[in-house]
């Protein structure tokens, strides 16, 4: 019984605990970032050796993401598989139509049901109540196969997801949100390594001025540079090595998109 003190974030937390113990043992699907850290935490803190991180690593994913994934899994002391995944062999998934994230999840979770149906384990991935209010066609997926979402069940959404994190200290705690390059891409434009290829070298190049979120949308041969409000000055300031660097890239004009950031923005 909770004590009549108790933090709502803390009995949010009992109840996620009590959902896991509650599976065999779990594949999860782990991207490094802050929800999935945070998932895989807590299912090895609850069910010990019976968890097993998977990563997918593919031209849709930065490199420098799988590597975070490998270090932190480490630090957890979780398996770690690294599970090469093929979403440009999918006609479905490179016509880049409003539904082609579904193709990507379900193609990638049939392979982790797979991996986990060997152990006898289920699928959870971190999926919160934050993320049901925009656009995404990958949750039919995940309904279609059966996959586990314990933070929407707990009713847990990012913020509290961070402050657990940070409690427990993760050194990814408030790191930045992060989609698949993909995203980054205007649908019904074919999706290619050399568009997902231009847009990493992009991000990678804004990333070291040290902005807190970056997206850039490419509308070839348009860039359009999305950051926080309050970081415009950080890029008005470095415009011209920016320029220079993503002109070289290909992009012809270089523009920053005066809504600032926004998660899903190619869904407006």
């Amino acid at each position: 019984m909770y004590r009549k003190n108790k933090p709502k974030i803390l009995k949010k937390l009992d109840k996620l605990k009590n959902i896991l113990r509650s599976y065999p043992g779990v594949v999860v699907a782990f991207s490094g970032g802050v929800d999935s850290s945070l998932l895989l935490k807590i299912a090895k803190e609850v069910l010990k050796d019976r968890v097993i991180a998977i990563t997918a690593a593919s031209p849709i994913h930065p490199k420098d993401e799988i590597d975070i994934a490998r270090t932190i899994a480490q630090k957890l002391k979780c398996k770690h598989i690294i599970f090469q995944s093929k979403e440009l062999e999918n006609p479905k998934f490179v016509k880049n139509l409003k539904t082609r994230c579904y193709y990507c999840k379900i193609d990638l979770f049939k392979n982790f049901k797979r991996i986990a149906a060997k152990y006898g384990y289920d699928v959870i991935e971190g999926s919160n109540t934050s993320d049901l209010s925009d656009y995404r066609p990958g949750f039919k997926a995940l309904n279609k196969l059966g996959v586990k979402s314990p933070f929407i069940e707990s009713n847990i959404n990012k913020k509290e997801i961070r402050k657990l994190a940070k409690k427990f200290r993760l050194p990814n705690w408030n790191k930045p949100s992060m989609a698949c390059l993909a995203s980054r891409i205007p649908y019904e434009k074919i999706i290619n390594k050399k568009i997902l290829k231009r847009i990493e070298s992009a991000e990678a190049y804004l990333k070291k001025r040290r902005l807190t979120q970056v997206r850039v949308r490419d509308h070839y041969p348009i860039a359009r540079i999305e950051v926080l409000n309050n970081e415009f000055k950080i890029v008005l300031k470095h415009r011209k090595k920016i320029t220079t660097y993503l002109q070289n890239l290909g992009y012809k004009y270089i523009t920053i998109d005066l809504q600032g950031y926004q998660t899903g923005s190619l869904n407006r």
